[in-house]
């Protein structure tokens, strides 16, 4: 009550009355005064407290400046009504006129009211206060400062709606840049074919080299027209087409990587290359799973450990087992680390490939603290 001050009820030039409510209480801080029953005005330029709004232009009536207003909050308490309005007061300033209180240890005031508080009303309140402290920021040369009303439960329900919204038109904008960078995509994906067919019948100055490593960065770039379901008429059409592509995406890696590739590898190269159409786990392994009967070039297996690869169908595995053994026979034994290292293959793949070679009978494995090895099976060394 401290910032109140006593002052003349007439309206100044540039001042007009807002809102009105009567029989209100004044609070100072959550004590009682014995300023009750009386008519609150609010205006473009304050707040005023008098006995009767009927006559208050020629009554001195009590006057709080909206530049003291830091916050206004609905008081809400459970099973009470919201009939309390708090107003936060800045302590940086001292009104020049006395007032009821010359010193007050609260630093805010309680408006008690009869009826409701209206959530519309502390709206309006708002914008009008802001308004108030940006026209007085301007006289000064100062930056605006936007005050900042707070409404309980309200307020933070309202904050948060705003929120969402502000979140969904966020979600919109980003999905509309979405949409023009998927058909970018597509456009990029068709020059990378025009630029790589050229390339591969050697227009212009380029060596082979350079032929073959440019083509493979142009075709990382996607494919031309990746298989999606809205485009065929059922789920095996979708699966049988997706693996086609897969098989037709990954064939000459997994030959230039010696016949098999993990499926998690694979996965990944082939969503890499269908840009932003993706594909999930479950349909890329439902799609692999229908190679072999389509007599495509690649097949599924899964070893005794549940690796799963995708496979030459040329593939021989008494091809890979002599290879193997020549790396153990060089190598005096290996781990399925050193074997990965060496051929450039993941771990797990090139365990199965010690494993097949032992269940071929040419190598034998040796488990110790230092871990897991293989070495040549010297009982057969005489028919390698």
């Amino acid at each position: 009550m401290d910032r109140f001050e006593f002052s003349s009820g007439r309206l100044q030039p540039e001042e007009y009355l807002v809102s009105k409510f009567s029989n209100v209480r004044l609070y100072d801080g959550d004590e009682k005064t014995s300023f009750e029953h009386g008519d609150v005005l609010f205006t473009n330029l304050r707040l005023i407290w008098c006995r009767n709004s009927n006559d208050f232009s020629i009554q001195p009536v009590l006057s709080l400046s909206y530049s003291l207003i830091t916050y206004v909050l609905i008081d809400v308490h459970s099973r009470k009504l919201k009939k309390k309005l708090i107003i936060n007061l800045s302590d940086t300033y001292k009104p020049s006129n006395p007032g009821p209180v010359l010193t007050s240890p609260f630093n805010y005031v309680k408006l008690s009211f009869k009826e409701n508080v209206d959530e519309n009303f502390v709206g309006n309140l708002d914008e009008v206060i802001n308004e108030h402290h940006k026209n007085e920021s301007s006289k000064s040369g100062n930056a605006p400062t936007r005050i900042k009303l707070r409404t309980g439960i309200v307020g933070i329900e309202r904050s948060i709606h705003e929120k969402n919204k502000v979140t969904d038109e966020s979600i919109t904008v980003a999905f509309q840049d979405l949409s023009k960078l998927m058909t970018m995509a597509k456009d990029m994906v068709v020059i990378s074919k025009t630029i790589s067919d050229k390339i591969c019948n050697h227009q212009g100055e380029i060596s082979e080299d350079e032929t073959v490593k440019f083509k493979s960065y142009l075709l990382s770039l996607g494919i031309e027209d990746p298989v999606t379901r809205n485009r065929v008429q059922n789920e095996n059409q979708f699966y049988e087409n997706l693996a086609k592509e897969i098989s037709k995406i990954l064939l000459g890696t997994i030959k230039e990587i010696g016949g098999m590739m993990v499926l998690t590898d694979a996965y990944c190269r082939v969503n890499r290359a269908r840009g932003l159409e993706l594909l999930s786990p479950d349909d890329f392994l439902n799609a692999s799973k229908l190679m072999d009967q389509l007599s495509l070039p690649l097949k599924l297996r899964v070893f005794d450990s549940g690796v799963m690869v995708l496979q030459l169908l040329s593939h021989d595995d008494q091809i890979l087992v002599r290879e193997t053994v020549l790396l153990l026979r060089n190598h005096s034994s290996m781990s399925p680390q050193e074997l990965s290292t060496l051929v450039k293959i993941p771990v797990s793949l090139a365990k199965e490939r010690l494993i097949v070679a032992e269940k071929f009978g040419r190598a034998c494995r040796d488990e110790s603290i230092e871990g897991l090895r293989f070495h040549v099976n010297f009982f057969l060394e005489n028919r390698s």
